[in-house]
């Protein structure tokens, strides 16, 4: 507005406030240093420096911020059980990215024992914050029964709520859902309606199960050429199951021009990681 936008006179502004004792401003400067922006050079150490400054004034954004940097190893020594004092710290203010991690500690026994029951209740915590990666893991977690009474109904709702949002994870899990009837009447259509807004944003299992779907015809009209591209947008990105179907359609010669090198090529990629189809 009028002036020439410079990023470093933003982080020196920062830095006076910062010095002065302003939270907000100590985690703004931890942010340029952990990521390197705003013409400063990236640098953990002052990163975890200023995130320290600002969580031990109970800044709840930079006590979360801490608590990743221990739990990655970025300018500190790593250490889960660091990284979880941080994220409770958080969580208790009611930050959702804490909860969700430490949610996420709890499901796994980083830095805690593991414990389903606690996991849950921090990921509930997070998700009614509409946390989406939040809510699509106590989507998991009722689907296995993880902590709480196994329910794919009630999976469903929370993979519904993930998913409106976008998350591919959850885009994916719904349609898988509705592809086996799982807490709600089976239905190809909606599956493969699913399975394609997780595919178009490079979900590689849902590109795969997209795959398949158009091989099979369930919820679309079969087309081997078309269940073709989408294996192949899944085996590019490494999966196995989806490099072997390849390497069988370039078997058979199935949506493609027959080519038992071409198939040897993929099956051998995915035996490589495995797949002993």
């Amino acid at each position: 507005h009028g002036v020439e936008q410079s990023y470093e006179t933003a982080v020196e502004w920062y830095r006076r406030a910062a010095d002065q004792g302003d939270a907000k401003a100590q985690y703004n400067l931890g942010v340029c240093y952990q990521n390197g922006h705003h013409g400063v050079e990236q640098n953990g150490d002052l990163a975890v420096e200023w995130f320290r400054r600002a969580a031990d004034q109970d800044y709840a954004d930079a006590q979360c911020n801490l608590g990743e940097c221990y739990y990655n190893g970025h300018g500190v020594e790593q250490s889960y059980e660091t990284a979880v004092e941080w994220y409770r710290r958080a969580a208790d203010q009611g930050l959702a990215d804490a909860q969700f991690n430490l949610g996420h500690c709890y499901y796994n026994g980083f830095g805690v024992e593991q414990n389903y029951v606690l996991a849950v209740e921090w990921y509930r915590r997070a998700a009614n914050q509409d946390d989406a990666v939040a809510q699509c893991n106590l989507g998991h977690c009722y689907s296995n029964g993880h902590g709480v009474e196994q329910s794919y109904e009630v999976a469903v709702e929370w993979y519904r709520r993930a998913a409106d949002q976008g998350l591919a994870d959850a885009q994916f899990n719904l349609g898988h859902c509705y592809y086996n009837g799982f807490g709600v009447e089976q239905n190809y259509v909606l599956a493969v309606e699913w399975y394609r807004r997780a595919a178009d944003q490079g979900h590689a299992k849902a590109q795969c199960n997209l795959g398949d779907c158009y091989e099979k015809g369930c919820g679309v009209e079969r087309s081997y050429e078309t269940a073709v591209e989408w294996y192949r947008r899944a085996a590019d990105q490494g999966l196995a199951v989806a490099q072997c179907n390849l390497g069988n359609f370039y078997y058979h010669g199935y949506g493609i021009e027959q080519s038992y090198d071409t198939a040897v090529e993929w099956l051998r990629r995915a035996a490589d990681q495995g797949n002993a189809r």
